[in-house]
């Protein structure tokens, strides 16, 4: 522990040299000269600084960022705008992520020199997941030239943004030489540092699956614009296990864990490292994922969540609005002449139009949705509206998350319980890859198994929503629902299927939730040309408004043609 303790700090050491902004990340390297010398550096240094950082930000953005609140997983009762209203505009970047490819070639090259096959496995996988993001969240991007700045040519300096089907393509190449690089057994590899692999501790065949399935992942993304090589890909996958394995239990999961030594290499909004609470508080609980959780009895809704601290009840015994023995009581009367109505899943939208005030009776209370103009701190009569806040009648994330780390508090960059989802769907397409309800209820057992509810599967298996029916609609309602904490999958689930239907309220940006990120300034402002290229082939929708083609709500490739999510 003390040795990986020392790597964390000498990695954001390293993020010093090797992230820079985005015109520097395409053409050429900063060095500090008080740091590594990049030249020489050994790779194993550069392996957790390229893990923790792609790691890092993939876990903000699917547990309190804008695509959770968008797939209503949570909503914020203070800065709201990005999670509760689809207020998505171009301050958004990729720098991170091109950071991070410019310190996988680095890794890689200096692997390639070293005669450091594992390392450059590590380089791919980590290379190819960044390029995926990317391209998922903006569409086109540069990518064949991205990282050529210090050659020096035009073509590189401000390199053409290569469509998503060349992105795709090129990631499930550069995984399958992966799998090539990790095939061997670990004593076969030279300079593998199982300290400095902060994800399978130097484990190959850890990362050859991780590889793999991750294929699974892209050959599914892309699978609506290229049924027949999706279904290719798929199918070649599953019918060689021995030259392509891939996740088979949760023990396979490429999941992160945190030091806690400091807030930098610890789980995010944690109150240990910020003791006013005020990160932790402004999470809480969205409706939509709250009314299918508890629809179905859910048992995950009590490890992710906390019960309202004071519960709202309706009742005659009070002449208004009074707090008994820890309970707030409301009148019917009152209710009425207060222009109050109950929380109702199906007429929600309908009431807050008609002027009413939302009143969540339940045991786990959610806010639902562009519900409001505000910033959701005064929603359910909050007696303590202070943005940021806590809310005493709103659900908080359950008290785990206020730790430093924890066994169920790892950043996941992907999962078996994903991978059977996957399969599922490759299933009910009709591909040969086994059987739909097999590997349906083995993604839902996964995810009891990983949440530690086990026991509670049987009982939850014969739901009336969720025994098996065969339609996507469950399928993916399932997948959406496991995908905790990693919203960014369900945001491109939803995306190209439709799945789930999320009810929206009235008061967000638009009357839709939105399908990309806007290209940033920074990259609009150095590479206009080839921005206006990507541009050209979005297609806007009836929700783009004044926005034009570089709108979060214009398609990208991945959906154009699909009819879908709308």
């Amino acid at each position: 522990m003390k040795l990986i303790k020392a790597i964390y700090k000498l990695v954001f050491a390293l993020l010093i040299v090797f992230f820079v902004s985005c015109s520097e990340q395409l053409t050429d390297l900063n060095v500090n000269p008080n740091g590594v010398d990049p030249a020489v550096v050994n790779p194993n240094l550069m392996v957790p600084t390229i893990i923790t950082s792609t790691a890092k930000y993939y876990l903000d953005e699917g547990y309190k960022g804008g695509s959770a609140g968008v797939m209503q997983y949570i909503q914020q009762s203070g800065w709201s705008g990005e999670t509760n209203k689809f207020d998505w505009d171009g301050a958004r970047d990729w720098t991170t992520q091109y950071g991070n490819l410019r310190t996988a070639k680095h890794l890689y090259e200096r692997s390639n020199e070293e005669g450091m096959e594992f390392q450059q496995g590590v380089a791919i996988v980590i290379r190819a997941f960044n390029f995926a993001y990317i391209s998922d969240s903006w569409g086109d991007a540069p990518y064949s030239n991205a990282l050529n700045g210090n050659e020096g040519d035009q073509e590189d300096l401000f390199p053409i943004f290569d469509s998503q089907e060349t992105i795709y393509k090129g990631i499930i190449d550069e995984l399958k030489e992966a799998n090539t690089l990790l095939s061997k057994s670990s004593g076969e590899y030279s300079g593998i540092n199982a300290d400095a692999d902060v994800l399978y501790s130097g484990d190959p065949s850890k990362w050859r699956k991780f590889a793999n399935s991750l294929m699974l992942r892209y050959y599914m993304r892309v699978s609506e614009k290229l049924p027949d090589f999706a279904k290719a890909g798929i199918e070649e996958i599953v019918s060689n296990p021995g030259q392509y394995p891939i996740f088979t239990s949760i023990d396979d999961d490429a999941t992160m864990e945190f030091v806690g030594s400091s807030n930098d290499d610890s789980w995010p909004a944690n109150t240990t490292f910020d003791l006013s609470e005020s990160s932790f508080d402004r999470i809480q609980l969205c409706a939509g994922f709250r009314d299918v959780l508890v629809k179905n009895d859910d048992p995950r809704i009590a490890v992710w969540f906390n019960e309202v601290a004071v519960p709202i009840k309706v009742s005659t015994a009070v002449d208004e609005d009074e707090v008994i023995d820890g309970v707030r009581y409301l009148n019917p009367d009152f209710m009425v002449a207060s222009d109050y109505v109950v929380y109702n899943p199906s007429t929600w939208v309908e009431d807050v139009e008609a002027g009413k005030t939302l009143i969540d009776t339940m045991q786990y209370a959610g806010l639902p949705i562009a519900s409001t103009t505000g910033d959701g701190s005064g929603w359910n009569l909050n007696p303590n509206k202070i943005q940021g806040g806590p809310n005493v009648h709103n659900s908080a994330l359950d008290d785990k998350y206020k730790a430093e780390k924890g066994d169920l508090l790892k950043a996941r960059f992907i999962s078996y319980t994903e991978v059977c989802f996957i399969l599922a769907e490759a299933a009910q397409k009709g591909w040969s890859v086994g059987s739909q309800q097999e590997w349906y209820e083995k993604g839902i057992k996964a995810s009891f198994d990983t949440w530690e509810v086990s026991d509670d599967y049987d009982t939850y298996i014969t739901e009336p929503d969720v025994v098996y029916d065969g339609s996507l609609e469950q399928l993916i309602t399932q997948k959406w629902i496991a995908n905790w904490t990693v919203a960014h999958e369900s945001w491109c689930d939803w995306r190209r299927t439709g799945y789930p239907e999320l009810t929206i309220g009235k008061k967000g940006v638009r009357e839709a939730m939105p399908l990309r990120f806007q290209y940033g300034s920074a990259e609009i402002s150095r590479n206009g040309d080839n921005y206006e290229t990507a541009v050209s082939g979005l297609e806007e929708t009836s929700f783009t408004a004044t926005d034009g083609k570089d709108s979060a709500w214009s398609k990208i490739w991945l959906i154009q043609g699909t009819g879908k999510p709308y």
